[in-house]
């Protein structure tokens, strides 16, 4: 948990308990459904707690803000945001039904008020939200069409309604693919650890 409050010292003890009771929950899930690599639990603070609160260096959603996170896995990075944003409502899904039982317990343990998890394709999801994130899904070629015309317009938040990705590597040629004017953020302005070093933050503009 040193490495969360390191970046967000500001966290109420409400957040605090739940970022630290995260790793034992999906530890104990990860036995019996395998939602997250050997690898990565060794490193789960990094890789996946501190690696989805990127967004929330990027912007502040506001207070009643309706967010979708798409192709969710394991819940990342919605099961985070929603501890960091307690008066926003995320609604999380994926095709994989297993690994939306993990989201719904891991939501359930933590008793997360404003989390609701699915599984179903981003295709299929019906209504408008104000943000939709994801974290390395895939090429936004392919995910773009997924979730046309379900962001409304307006402004929830620091920046206006839109998209935000977690990807990794050089996407010069994926945004170029994607014909859509993206900002690209690097997660190393924010984060110094080496993991983060070819990491960045998409931002799509409703």
């Amino acid at each position: 948990m040193d490495i969360i409050l390191k970046y967000f010292p500001e966290l109420t003890e409400e957040q605090i308990d739940r970022f630290s009771r995260l790793k034992h929950l999906y530890a104990d899930w990860n036995q019996k459904i395998n939602v997250v690599s050997r690898k990565d639990m060794d490193e789960f603070y990094i890789r996946h707690l501190l690696h989805s609160l990127a967004i929330a260096k990027v912007i502040q959603f506001k207070e009643g803000a309706r967010i979708l996170d798409v192709g969710t896995g394991g819940g990342f990075p919605g099961v985070p945001l929603a501890i960091f944003f307690p008066e926003c409502h995320f609604h999380l899904v994926d095709s994989i039904g297993k690994k939306i039982k993990v989201v719904n317990a891991v939501k359930d343990e933590l008793g997360l008020k404003n989390v609701f998890a699915e599984q179903k394709r981003a295709e299929e999801v019906n209504g408008q939200f104000d943000y939709i994130v994801s974290r390395a899904v895939t090429r936004l070629s392919n995910f773009l069409p997924w979730v046309k015309g379900k962001v409304r317009k307006g402004e929830m938040g620091t920046l206006p309604n839109g998209m935000l990705f977690i990807k990794g590597g050089d996407l010069s040629e994926e945004i170029a693919e994607s014909k859509k004017s993206l900002r690209s953020i690097d997660i190393n302005e924010f984060f110094e650890e080496d993991f983060f070093e070819t990491k960045k933050v998409l931002y799509l503009k409703q």
